[in-house]
């Protein structure tokens, strides 16, 4: 990029409300326009947004397809997406129109795989359904028949999609006594393997079949789209727990509650949905559903840390370089 398409001061409007730290230095460094009551923009709003700036500040929340794209402005080049993940963007119709794309890699990695992890931990150890229960005002004490879970140690974790986030999570996992099983697209590095006790499988439906637990870590995009269908579900067996705190739309909610009400799951810890903030009422019902909302990534020291990536990839582009974290139409 050369410095005849530097943008010293380039107008930014973010879509949703960011840490006051993240907002103030914004507006401090850019002609900003910020959302500060935190309700997500609607489709008349997102368009007056694309059309009145250089730089567009997303979120997860906000459909950014190629029909509003279409309706962009000339002034539109770059959007600096709040988050890791971009499947909320028509990658192709963005480079189509000369927009670069930017994420946040990395910072969310620790925060999304503990949360992965304690999700691992209570579903099988009913920590949900006990906390409801003293809540109810109708526990009796302590039984040797009481609350009765499973143990997780020596149990075999499968993880679908070995990334960054994934392994986080099998670092976690073996410091419980799991053995590490994964599927990705391409093998990791023996060393990679090594370093965490894993072994590939690169049949995905070999491994169902052979794990008690499974936790999903893959981006979503048109591969990974309903990855965890009917079919694949009935391959796991009656004992497994399904933990998702990667994209709704990976895993088939209709499927799974055929399977979690016909016996044939023994439980699921969910944090991601496919109808945010809509969740099917059928899962409500299940007591052995452990239910969060996506906030695998929330914690204060991840939002700025995501807030400061942003700022760094919008300055660098102000600035008439690549930034860092541009994202590619190929991005999985």
């Amino acid at each position: 990029m050369t410095d005849a398409r530097r943008c010293p001061n380039p107008t930014v409007v973010v879509t949703r409300e960011l840490p006051d730290a993240v907002m103030d230095r914004m507006a401090a460094l850019f002609e900003a326009t910020l959302n500060r009551d935190d309700h997500a923009m609607d489709r008349a709003q997102l368009t007056a947004a694309i059309q009145s700036c250089d730089v567009l500040v997303p979120t997860v929340t906000d459909a950014i397809d190629a029909e509003l794209l279409a309706a962009a402005g000339p002034r539109l080049k770059l959007i600096a997406n709040f988050g890791a993940g971009v499947n909320h963007i028509d990658l192709k119709a963005a480079r189509a129109r000369g927009v670069i794309v930017t994420n946040t890699p990395g910072v969310l990695t620790e925060d999304t795989a503990d949360m992965a992890m304690a999700l691992i931990v209570s579903v099988p150890r009913r920590l949900a359904e006990g906390e409801k229960l003293v809540r109810s005002g109708e526990w009796r004490g302590w039984s040797p028949g009481g609350m009765l879970g499973h143990r997780i140690g020596g149990k075999a974790l499968g993880i679908v999609g070995m990334g960054r986030i994934g392994q986080a999570v099998a670092r976690r996992a073996r410091a419980f006594g799991l053995s590490i099983h994964y599927h990705n697209r391409h093998r990791l590095p023996k060393v990679v393997e090594a370093e965490h006790g894993a072994q590939w499988h690169p049949n995905l439906d070999e491994m169902l079949g052979a794990i008690d637990i499974l936790s999903l870590h893959t981006p979503r995009n048109a591969d990974s789209e309903n990855l965890l269908d009917r079919r694949r579900l009935a391959l796991l067996r009656p004992h497994v727990y399904l933990i998702n705190t990667s994209r709704g739309g990976i895993l088939d909610e209709d499927a799974l509650v055929e399977a979690l009400e016909g016996g044939r799951l023994a439980g699921a810890g969910l944090d991601v949905w496919r109808h945010e903030p809509a969740i099917d009422p059928r899962l409500l019902a299940l007591p052995n559903v452990v239910m969060t909302p996506h906030m695998g990534s929330a914690t204060y020291e991840g939002r700025l840390a995501s807030g400061e990536k942003v700022i760094q990839n919008i300055r660098m582009w102000a600035d008439g370089h690549r930034p860092p974290d541009q994202v590619l139409e190929g991005w999985a």
